[in-house]
């Protein structure tokens, strides 16, 4: 488990940003019994992470009309059963991290695996999420 001073700044960087964090296993499968759409960040310590995935999260819901109903937030390698019950309802991709998920109504319609992060600028993977947005969000 990452140490809690490393991984606060970067978890914070999305919660002042009005994302939710899942913490527990209980909140994920509360989380995605609600109708709706919610984007969930799988966040991550990695230098992807930081350098495009959470700003491009960021540009994505702050630049779009479409939004997610709910924004959430859970960190790989420290919020570690709430990960770990998230990955059960991403299946088949393998465990990514970081990765971005929408889902609609608890059913998995986008997905951006950590391949599809790395080496993308975050205006990529804002134009990305924006798409999924307009397709899937009200």
């Amino acid at each position: 488990m990452y140490p809690e001073e490393i991984v606060i700044p970067m978890k914070e960087e999305l919660t002042e940003n009005g994302f939710t964090e899942l913490l527990s296993p209980a909140e994920v499968e509360v989380q995605l019994a609600k109708e709706g759409t919610t984007l969930v960040m799988i966040n991550s310590v990695c230098g992807c992470s930081a350098g495009t995935a959470r700003p491009g999260v960021l540009m994505a819901v702050h630049n779009t009309p479409k939004k997610p109903d709910y924004l959430t937030t859970s960190f790989a390698g420290f919020d570690v059963d709430a990960v770990k019950a998230l990955r059960q309802h991403l299946m088949p991709y393998p465990p990514s991290s970081p990765a971005i998920a929408l889902f609609k109504n608890g059913q998995l319609v986008h997905f951006i695996e950590r391949h599809q992060i790395e080496g993308r600028p975050a205006q990529v993977i804002a134009q990305n999420l924006i798409a999924a947005f307009e397709q899937h969000c009200n």
